[in-house]
């Protein structure tokens, strides 16, 4: 029961954080990269590393409740993507009492890989955002949003 109510309470704290630098956002580090594979397409990797004890959930959390990774990618003329962003990591599959059911999860780190194709050999750049929540066994932190750019091509 204590883990439930710190983890509503700590989710209930989402809409009080203002700070970019504020709660699960403390816990994780996200580097970037892209790499050419062939001619205009290459592979972008959004990189988490998550420290101490906290998980940081996967794009299917498996219940209602904690907060799925999500990433959202802005318009870009120059580009396209090639499916949704896949995982790469550990992924844990657990039975969590506070959520009332299995979810799914990385601890250490977990990259996420998208493909992209651009419509020329022009520089440009992916951008977006990813949204995302940590937890430990005693508690969860208010979800975060990072904003990444890519550089693509050129």
């Amino acid at each position: 029961m204590k883990n439930i109510l710190l983890c509503i309470l700590s989710v209930s704290f989402f809409s009080l954080a203002t700070s970019a630098q504020s709660g699960s956002a403390k816990q994780v580090t996200w580097t970037y990269a892209a790499q050419k594979l062939a001619d205009k397409k290459y592979e972008v990797r959004m990189t988490a590393v998550i420290q101490g004890n906290y998980h940081l959930y996967a794009q299917q959390a498996g219940v209602e409740g904690p907060i799925p990774t999500t990433i959202s990618f802005s318009p870009n003329p120059l580009l396209t993507l090639d499916g949704k962003p896949a995982e790469q990591g550990k992924k844990i599959t657990k039975l969590e009492e506070a959520w009332d059911g299995k979810v799914n999860f990385y601890e250490k780190t977990v990259t996420f890989v998208q493909i992209v194709n651009a419509k020329s050999k022009a520089k440009t750049s992916l951008n977006g955002k990813i949204e995302f929540m940590v937890c430990n066994d005693e508690l969860c932190l208010p979800p975060s949003e990072v904003s990444f750019k890519i550089p693509i091509g050129g």
